[in-house]
């Protein structure tokens, strides 16, 4: 909590990262770790809050993602609590080669199974 007493703001992009970070593990678990040679990052990260969350609440965070381009892919959250929408979110992923530090293509592999999950989103 901060000093307003409620949830602050950065605790949102944790909520967000947990979930995403979950989910890449269950989807393509090779990826999710430090160890992996390539994986993703965040080019950016935006999220509305609608209501203050207080502590403590048990939340929800659905992630839903997008179709896959060449390099990268959309992540989308909300977040709710006691069957209200306290916020929602974006981030863009990029994969990257982390020797190099550029971008390289998305693993076939990891876009067909975007490509079978994804959710169209604004």
């Amino acid at each position: 909590m901060d000093a307003f007493g409620h949830v602050n703001n950065i605790v949102y992009f944790q909520y967000m990262e947990q979930a995403r970070m979950e989910w890449l593990h269950a989807l393509a678990p090779e990826y999710a770790s430090l160890a992996s040679l390539v994986g993703p990052v965040i080019v950016n990260a935006s999220c509305t809050f609608f209501e203050s969350l207080t502590h403590p609440a048990d939340i929800e965070v659905k992630l839903f993602a997008g179709e896959p381009g060449r390099t990268s892919f959309g992540t989308w959250y909300e977040i709710w609590s006691e069957r209200r929408k306290f916020a929602e979110g974006a981030s863009r992923l990029v994969w990257i080669d982390r020797d190099a530090g550029r971008s390289i293509p998305l693993p076939e592999t990891l876009a067909e199974l975007l490509r079978g999950t994804a959710d169209e989103r604004p």
